[in-house]
């Protein structure tokens, strides 16, 4: 086997492999050659080459999304690991483990001039779990300089160990800054270092007695409860949790699309449910005790609601962090969903007679029969077009859902529960949802589509130039001519400036781009055209198929904003 010569690389290598980190995505560079030397030449590891930095980054977090494991993404000096932060930033708040890798220049070479160097030192500040900048091999046959090189080498099996335990066990990403210098491509065909795995054993968190004894008797007290469910992995809650949730008629419970979660009784249209509502009816809908779990919330609508009619009492069980997003936080639960319901649903008491969910599900009843007259009666629009498209992705499919107005769109409709959802909420930013698409499709067994809007899909187009998107990855870009949803909030519209500045209209399309990159493309701008294209859609014809849907963004804004009133 080949390995690079530099004793530093070997251990990153070596300890990566023996914490079982096998997904790498290398740029390519320089001063990461050593690295690159490496992981290309042990089979272990599964490599691939991507170009653009920040389009790596989302590659790499949509693997880790998926596996739920460290992935790593190498590049080289300089603006290189720069590119990487908005993908960094992401997973920090999606509690993604991420492992970052970036090479630098030894010390005496920062600061006086060179090419592709920057002050590399902790450049991710406060969205990292642990930054961890990595000392220089010293290599030479003086008894005193060995003596300092073992000293060096096991400073940096330290750190090279704790970043990956973090990343795995504290959910997040992680930075190895790595000074290397030349040579830098030398390779030898024996190891000259015998790193050794730290592992870690975690013992779970419990809830103390007197907590659990308190949450109980308040719980069983309270006639209004709500469980507002965030972004959560598919599976992760056992279905009798669930199932228990539901017998209690003072409970209801709110989801979303990236839940990931479903019972008959739950309300998995928030805005739907509440946008209509006038201001006695939102105090009303307002619990004594608000409950959460999973991550963060997409419905701006609950939040201002919840944040105006405070409840009495929030609680979020999650085993590392808990927002304030209601300004009400009063309990952290640091264990995971599971954890608590176990030891807390066998202690409660159901009051049947509360009536709560009760009423809820009468009005829940009412707007999901208007929501279907609304449909038969709105001329071809963005409303429409998320209808028929949510509606054809076949059973078991993952949906990756791009930002901004689409992952909202895709909360007003019913979701076919054998599918997985996932969209960039931690950041909530259009630039990386196809790169993130891509790198879980590869990842997977499954077969993955894309759903985003046009300014998020060229924005991050750079995600298509690589050879990894397999056969059966799908994307539906809707292309409104621009930022639509800025049409939907408060402002000025129909002025040159909202235009350029806002909407940043645009009359470009996906056809070149699918040209270029080599994936089969169809645009459609009518019902009839769209059924028909998706028809076939998912068909495997040996590319990956990009379906464009042009909307007439005149009335996108208009037809939404009527539905809100059409189903009150």
């Amino acid at each position: 086997m080949i390995y690079p010569k530099i004793p530093l690389a070997q251990t990153v290598v070596q300890l990566c492999k023996a914490k079982g980190v096998k997904h790498v995505i290398i740029s390519p560079g320089s001063r990461n050659a050593p690295l690159t030397i490496g992981f290309t030449n042990d089979k272990y590891f599964k490599c691939y080459s991507i170009v653009d930095e920040r389009c790596a980054g989302f590659f790499a977090l949509g693997m880790a999304q998926q596996i739920n494991a460290p992935t790593a993404i190498v590049c080289t000096s300089g603006s290189a690991l720069l590119n990487y932060y908005p993908a960094v930033a992401e997973a920090y708040y999606s509690n993604i483990p991420l492992l970052v890798l970036s090479a630098d220049r030894p010390e005496h070479l920062i600061g006086i001039g060179d090419g592709q160097t920057i002050n590399q030192k902790n450049v991710y500040g406060h969205h990292v779990l642990l930054s961890a900048n990595l000392r220089l091999d010293v290599q030479s046959q003086i008894e005193t300089v060995l003596e300092e090189q073992k000293g060096i080498q096991a400073h940096n099996e330290q750190r090279i160990n704790e970043a990956i335990n973090v990343a795995l066990f504290k959910q997040g990403p992680v930075h190895l800054n790595i000074p290397f210098d030349e040579p830098l491509y030398e390779r030898m065909e024996a190891l000259s270092v015998a790193p050794k795995a730290i592992n870690l054993t975690v013992t779970p968190k419990q809830v103390e007695d007197h907590v659990l004894e308190s949450c109980i008797k308040d719980w069983n007290a309270a006639t209004k409860k709500m469980i507002l469910v965030g972004a959560n992995q598919p599976n992760d809650i056992e279905q009798k949790w669930l199932n228990k949730i539901s017998e209690d008629n003072s409970v209801i419970v709110l989801t979303e699309t990236t839940s990931n979660i479903h019972h008959p009784s739950f309300f998995s249209s928030i805005d739907q449910l509440i946008a209509p509502l006038t201001e006695d009816d939102q105090e009303d809908f307002c619990p004594d005790i608000l409950l959460s779990f999973g991550g963060l919330i997409v419905s701006k609508k609950i939040k201002q609601l919840l944040r105006r009619y405070k409840p009495k009492q929030h609680w979020h069980v999650h085993p590392k962090m808990a927002y304030d997003t209601f300004f009400s936080l009063n309990k952290h639960l640091e264990i995971s969903p599971n954890q608590f319901f176990k030891a807390f649903l066998p202690q409660v008491i159901h009051q049947d007679a509360s009536g709560y969910k009760e009423k809820w599900t009468k009005i829940k009843r009412w707007r999901q029969k208007q929501h279907e007259c609304y449909l038969k009666e709105i001329p071809f629009s963005d409303f429409k077009v998320f209808s028929k498209v949510l509606g054809s992705i076949p059973q078991d499919y993952i949906l990756q859902s791009g930002n901004s107005s689409t992952i909202r769109y895709t909360q007003l409709f019913p979701m076919n529960k054998t599918l997985e959802v996932f969209c960039n909420r931690g950041t909530s930013g259009i630039d990386g949802s196809t790169a993130t698409a891509i790198g879980c499709a590869v990842v997977r067994n499954k077969p993955t589509v894309l759903i985003t809007g046009d300014l998020s899909f060229l924005y991050d187009s750079n995600a298509l130039w690589n050879d990894h998107i397999p056969d059966d990855f799908r994307i539906i870009v809707i292309n409104n001519q621009g930022g639509g949803i800025f049409r939907i909030l408060p402002g000025p519209k129909n002025t040159k400036n909202f235009d350029t500045y806002f909407e940043t209209t645009h009359s470009l399309t996906a056809a070149q781009l699918c040209k270029m990159y080599g994936l089969k493309y169809k645009a459609v701008s009518t019902e009839e055209t769209l059924l028909k294209a998706l028809d076939t859609f998912y068909v495997n014809n040996g590319k990956p198929k990009l379906l464009e849907v042009f909307t007439p963004k005149s009335i996108n804004d208009e037809v939404l904003l009527n539905y809100f009133q059409y189903i009150k």
